[in-house]
C-alpha cells in the first residue's frame, strides 16, 4: 500500500508483541505508538494484554487484546482474524517485533493479495536461537537491528537476509525521563525506608531485570556473598518481576539465597515502577548477562543517563553501551572477580559518569520513524515543540 506520510493522509501502523506487561520491547512499543498519534497518525497495537495497556491507550493508541503470543499451535487461530483486521482497519504497515506474533502477522499479511498487503516490518530485539522458528525476524521489508551487535549477528546467521535491508536503531531512554543527577522526594524516600529499612545506611549494588536466566541472578548473589567480606554494609538488590512461566527458576534463587545465608544481605523487591527513583538510590548497577548476552540492555543505559555508574560484561549490547558511555565500567565477559573489584573501586571512589547524548528516546524515535518513511516513500511530518513535550 502506498501512502503519503503528511497531515491529510495519515497511515495506520499495526505493532503486534506477546504482552504489555514490563520489558524494552513493551516500552518502546509505547513510545512508538505515542510518537506516531503525536504525528498525526494511527497507532494500532495487538498483545495479550498487562499492565502497560493503560498508558498505551491513554497515550492515544488503540489496543486490541489478542493472545498472539503464546509458544502453541491453537496460536494458528489468529490468523485469520489478524488478516481481517489489516484489511478492515486499511493498516499501511505491519511491525513486528517477537516471533510467535510475527508468525501470525506474516501467515496473515501473506494470506492477503499482493496488492492489498499492507508494508511489513520486524525488530529484532534479541540474539535468538538460530533456526527456521527465529528466521521470521529477517522476513521484513526492513529489519530494524536494536545495536550493532544485532545487526552483526543477524548477517553472520542469516545468509539469506540482504545486509541493504537491515537499519541499525539503537534503542534509548528519554533524559527529561532519567534526568541527571536526579534525587528522590522526601516522600519516596520515607516511603522506601519504610517498607524496606533494611537497606537504610547501606551500600546499594543493584541488579535489574526480570527473573529469567538471561540476567545471571546466580552471579549476582555470589557477587554480593563475596563483596560482604569487603564491605559488611553493601546489600543486593535485585530489582524485577517473576515471570510466571519461570517460578521454578525464582524458587531456585530463594534457596540459593538461604544457602548462601544472604537473607539479611539480599532484597528482591518484585515488579516496580519507580525504577528510576530505585536507580538514584544504588551505589552502582550492575549487569550480568553472558549467554546468551544482551542484543541492547535498557536497564544500564537508564542508570547511567541517570549518572550512577554501572560494571557489566563487555559484550554484546552491554558492551556497546559501555564502551561509548562509562568504559571503566566493561569488564572480561564472565569475570565475577573483576566485577567485584571494579564494584568495590566503585564505592571507594565514585566516578563520573559523562551525559548520555547518543542512545537516547529522541534518536531512536526519529530512526524508527525514517525507517516507516523510507517504505512508504514519503517522510512523516515533524513532531512540532508541544508534541516533543507531550511524547517524551
Amino acid at each position: 500500500m502506498d501512502t503519503l506520510l503528511n497531515d491529510s493522509n495519515p497511515i495506520t501502523v499495526l505493532q503486534v508483541l506477546p504482552s504489555l506487561e514490563s520489558g524494552g520491547v513493551e516500552r518502546g512499543t509505547l513510545e512508538v505508538g505515542a510518537e506516531l498519534v503525536a504525528r498525526g497518525h494511527r497507532s494500532l497495537v495487538v498483545s495479550g494484554g498487562g499492565r502497560l495497556v493503560d498508558r498505551l491507550v491513554a497515550e492515544g493508541s488503540e489496543h486490541i487484546c489478542c493472545a498472539i503470543g503464546r509458544k502453541s499451535p491453537l496460536t494458528a487461530r489468529w490468523i485469520l482474524p489478524m488478516r481481517q483486521l489489516m484489511r478492515r482497519e486499511n493498516v499501511d504497515i505491519v511491525h513486528a517485533r517477537s516471533r510467535v506474533p510475527a508468525w501470525v502477522a506474516w501467515l496473515a499479511w501473506k494470506s492477503l493479495p499482493a496488492d492489498e498487503r499492507p508494508h511489513f516490518l520486524t525488530t529484532a530485539h534479541g540474539l535468538y536461537s538460530v533456526n527456521r522458528f527465529s528466521a521470521v525476524m529477517t522476513y521484513g521489508e526492513r529489519v530494524i537491528a536494536i545495536s550493532q551487535t544485532e545487526r552483526d549477528y543477524l548477517v553472520q546467521n542469516y545468509p539469506d537476509l540482504d545486509e541493504d535491508h537491515i537499519r541499525v536503531v539503537f534503542r534509548g531512554v528519554d533524559p527529561d525521563e532519567f534526568p541527571r543527577g536526579y534525587e528522590p522526594s522526601p516522600t519516596w524516600l520515607a516511603a522506601w525506608h519504610s517498607q524496606y529499612p533494611q537497606l537504610e545506611g547501606r551500600r546499594i549494588v543493584t541488579l535489574p531485570g526480570r527473573l529469567t536466566r538471561l540476567k545471571g541472578h546466580p552471579q549476582f548473589l555470589r557477587l554480593i556473598n563475596g563483596l560482604r567480606r569487603h564491605d559488611s554494609r553493601i546489600h543486593g538488590l535485585i530489582v524485577g518481576g517473576v515471570d510466571p512461566q519461570r517460578k521454578k527458576y525464582a524458587a531456585s534463587l530463594q534457596r540459593l539465597i538461604r544457602d548462601l545465608n544472604l537473607e539479611s544481605h539480599i532484597t528482591l523487591t518484585g515488579h516496580r515502577a519507580d525504577i528510576r527513583e530505585i536507580y538514584a538510590v544504588s551505589d552502582v548497577v550492575v549487569s550480568l548477562s553472558a549467554n546468551p548476552p544482551e542484543a541492547f540492555g535498557r536497564t544500564a543505559l537508564e542508570a547511567l543517563t541517570l549518572g550512577i555508574p554501572v560494571v557489566g560484561y563487555a559484550h554484546a549490547g552491554i558492551g556497546e553501551i559501555l564502551t561509548a558511555l562509562f568504559p571503566q565500567g566493561a569488564v572480561p565477559t564472565g569475570r565475577v572477580d573483576l566485577v567485584a573489584k571494579r564494584v568495590l573501586g566503585l564505592l571507594k571512589h565514585r566516578a563520573t559518569v559523562p551525559p548520555n547524548d547518543l542512545f537516547t528516546k529522541r534518536r531512536m524515535l526519529e530512526g524508527t520513524m525514517a525507517v516507516y518513511a523510507e517504505v512508504t516513500g514519503q517522510p512523516l511530518p515533524a513532531v512540532t515543540p508541544d508534541d516533543h513535550r507531550r511524547v517524551a
